[in-house]
């Protein structure tokens, strides 16, 4: 059977679909920087000799890799406010769920980039007078950030594609807006497809910098 395809329809309502994707940047910038900073937060946590810190850092990090993403988003909204008392609208609902996922993932990927330096550069810097924040800055986060570019282009990749799930509140993102448009004009071929294209060319570059990334620095290794 042969399809007519008609792209019309979406060269009528491209803006519908910049405001889709401009709110999906809405979301992935802000969760990912965010997530990048209590991530390193939560992945020094996981290190301390202090069990009072050092567990509920791991319990926190586990819960969020644990359960889906899907699942967190949902909480968020529906049942986040019953707690705090106070109803979060869809898009702050969905940022809160993807930063602290994204958090989570930061704080292994710090933590293992930290571990893998040899203690004896802390005991070094120690010896020079060093308080251990300034091991931190100094001496050791600028190696192991190098290291570690890789693993956070790859999570602002998922991230990017995990945004999506953020439909499911109502959010006006990307998918969103397609799926209205879908059950508007009833071209889903048309529309769907266009949508995955646009997910297409917002990601792919970040695919190629991992990659470049990925290979610089085997080859300096």
């Amino acid at each position: 059977m042969e399809y007519d395809w008609d792209f019309s329809l979406l060269v009528q309502n491209w803006p519908v679909l910049l405001r889709g994707l401009l709110v999906t940047v809405q979301l992935w910038v802000p969760a990912m920087s965010a997530g990048l900073a209590l991530g390193l937060l939560l992945g020094l946590a996981r290190l301390s000799r202090s069990g009072w810190i050092a567990e509920p850092a791991l319990g926190a990090v586990e819960l969020f890799r644990g359960t889906p993403v899907l699942i967190q988003l949902i909480w968020f909204f529906y049942a986040f406010p019953i707690v705090i008392g106070v109803q979060l609208s869809p898009f702050v609902a969905a940022l809160l769920g993807l930063t602290l996922n994204t958090a989570a993932y930061c704080a292994e990927i710090f933590r293992g980039g930290i571990q893998s330096v040899p203690k004896g550069q802390f005991e070094g810097a120690r010896a020079l007078g060093m308080t251990r924040a300034q091991v931190m800055r100094r001496v050791i986060l600028p190696q192991v950030l190098r290291r570690m570019l890789p693993a956070f282009t790859n999570r602002a990749i998922e991230l990017a594609k995990v945004t999506s799930l953020a439909s499911v509140l109502s959010v006006h993102e990307l998918m969103d807006q397609g799926r209205l448009l879908s059950a508007t004009y009833y071209r889903p071929l048309e529309i769907l497809t266009s949508v995955a294209i646009v997910y297409f060319v917002l990601i792919y570059p970040g695919s190629v910098l991992s990659a470049r990334l990925e290979r610089r620095m085997a080859a300096r290794s």
